[in-house]
């Protein structure tokens, strides 16, 4: 058994025999400790926030609460009702309705949620991307107007075979992003611009230069219109359902599950990746390792671009097919940060973040129609989420969780009787 010297001078075994923690307490530790459990429970938190917010707004609870202390069971009674009806119509708006007959009507729901977390995840794959390489990527909204642009062009102006029309529309708008996201890169290798105020330029610049584009004849406007607006997509560019026509769940779904795979070999099997992360890491150290640093800041804007073009597109070519405005990105380039950060940049993370925000869009329809809630609510529940996430310590406080870089208790070496009497 190996010694070592204690601050004090005492001599400290190893473990005593029959201390070493199981494999189950080393899992749990690992865990209660990492950075999943903290974003469950941010979410968690953010819900239990919104459910205060929800009763605190109804009108029942409101006449209750002015005789509480005579009859407190008609205000929690009341409280109980607006919440669990809130977020009960959340859940049917969402994922299932059980007021509808069928299995098939009552999976819409899922559907739908599914079709809002598709250029979700693909915009947040494209923020978490660059953020691993340290780099951090508030254009996705640029990157997603001139996505949308260059593929909306190709769908309704060129007359293409159906099959090749819609893969000479993705490929467009993919690159279209690309090329968008690629100047980011550029400028910060070449000229060390900083990337946040770049992006943020780019989204100006993008949303002028389309809404100009929309009302020029000849470039985006329709054909003989006066509105802001392009022609519909052609039915040879336009994604194909995939579960038939009464759903509006389109192949960008496929194609996003494909983009996170893709993400995910990128990162975690090739050596572009592991180049991608070293540099975010340490970016000083990755360039003394002999990692052209400028190359990698550009390689990795040209794909983040990529990918928030992928989200663009399928807004024109799967979800608004009938046309679209200036207005096409509908929020989701700066949504696609938080889902990026509740998803800690991993690929399969912002994936599932991208479906709960897309759960959320869904179901806060359906909550506002069913009960009368403003949508703004979910809002509210969506920056709190941002919040906790940005506050670990704040919420393992509020859960007595370990912090990471503690040890489980039966695993800290002991200091024997026989030891320290030497």
């Amino acid at each position: 058994m190996s010694a070592t010297q204690t601050p004090s001078g005492l001599e400290q075994s190893g473990t005593v025999p029959g201390t070493e923690p199981s494999r189950w307490q080393k899992a749990f530790h690992e865990i209660v400790t990492g950075n999943a459990i903290i974003s469950v429970l941010a979410v968690l938190l953010a819900l239990l926030v919104g459910a205060i917010m929800i009763a605190f707004t109804d009108e029942r609870v409101q006449e209750t609460a002015v005789y509480f202390f005579a009859r407190p069971g008609d205000m929690l009674g009341a409280v109980w009702q607006s919440v669990s009806g809130a977020y009960s119509a959340l859940f049917q708006g969402s994922v299932y309705n059980f007021r509808r007959d069928g299995f098939l009507d009552g999976i819409k729901p899922l559907t739908e949620t599914l079709v809002f977390a598709t250029p979700l995840i693909a915009a947040g794959l494209g923020v978490g991307l660059a953020f691993r390489v340290g780099l951090f990527n508030i254009g996705a909204k640029g990157q997603m107007l001139i996505a949308a642009a260059c593929a909306g062009w190709v769908g309704f102006a060129v007359e293409l075979p159906w099959g090749l029309h819609m893969i000479v529309a993705l490929l467009a708008g993919v690159l279209g992003g690309a090329a968008w996201g690629a100047i980011v890169g550029l400028l910060k290798a070449r000229t060390g611009a900083h990337e946040v105020i770049v992006t943020i330029m780019l989204n100006y610049i993008a949303f002028y230069l389309i809404s100009y584009a929309l009302r020029t004849q000849g470039l985006l406007q329709a054909p003989g219109s006066t509105n802001p607006k392009t022609a519909p997509m052609m039915e040879t560019a336009v994604f194909p359902s995939l579960l038939g026509p009464r759903y509006n769940l389109h192949i960008g779904f496929l194609l996003v599950i494909g983009a996170t795979i893709f993400v995910w070999w990128l990162l975690t099997r090739s050596n572009l990746g592991f180049k991608f992360r070293a540099v975010g890491e340490n970016p000083n150290a990755a360039r003394v390792a002999g990692i052209n640093v400028k190359n990698m800041y550009v390689y990795a804007m040209l794909l983040a671009g990529g990918l928030a073009g992928l989200a663009g597109v399928s807004q024109v070519l799967g979800t608004v097919t009938t046309g679209f405005s200036a207005g096409i990105d509908a929020g989701i380039g700066f949504e696609a940060i938080t889902v990026a950060l509740l998803g800690r940049s991993r690929p399969w993370g912002i994936f599932a973040a991208g479906i709960l925000f897309g759960a959320f869009k869904a179901g806060g329809f359906s909550m506002q129609a069913a009960e009368g809630i403003p949508v703004e609510i979910i809002v509210v529940v969506q920056s709190l989420i941002v919040l906790f996430i940005a506050a670990p310590p704040l919420v393992r406080a509020i859960f007595r969780l370990p912090s990471p870089d503690s040890t489980p208790r039966r695993q800290r070496p002991i200091v024997t009787k026989e030891v320290a009497a030497k």
